[in-house]
């Protein structure tokens, strides 16, 4: 059974760092690509970064220079290293496939609370 599980959140205050950490397991981690997701209050799920099974990576605009999403393959592992945090970037992070490489995504772990607050 696949599972995702999102971990590293926290509060912080503007300027602030945290990292995340996304564990997969269920599917040969190696093979997909992946990205980060954040869902804010009352606003869509979007993706925000993403990596391919090879290591480049893509991001969103309002988070360039900013994040850096990373993978370690042989532990299943991907993470989103979150510099100069804004209060904007107040959501819950989710990992999960890359939503533009494949036809569906995977279920949706709990994902991680990031607040970003004086």
């Amino acid at each position: 059974q696949v599972q995702l599980v999102e971990s590293g959140g926290g509060l912080v205050q503007p300027g602030g760092s945290l990292r995340l950490s996304c564990v997969a397991s269920g599917i040969v981690f190696r093979l997909y690509n992946m990205g980060w997701y954040r869902q804010a209050p009352g606003k869509q799920r979007e993706l925000v970064a993403t990596i391919i099974s090879g290591g480049s990576t893509n991001y969103t605009g309002s988070v360039k220079g900013r994040f850096t999403i990373s993978r370690d393959n042989a532990k299943n592992t991907m993470y989103l290293q979150m510099n100069n945090l804004k209060p904007e970037d107040t959501a819950i992070y989710y990992c999960n496939i890359d939503q533009s490489a494949y036809r569906s995504v995977l279920s949706w772990g709990q994902g991680t609370q990031v607040t970003v607050s004086s």
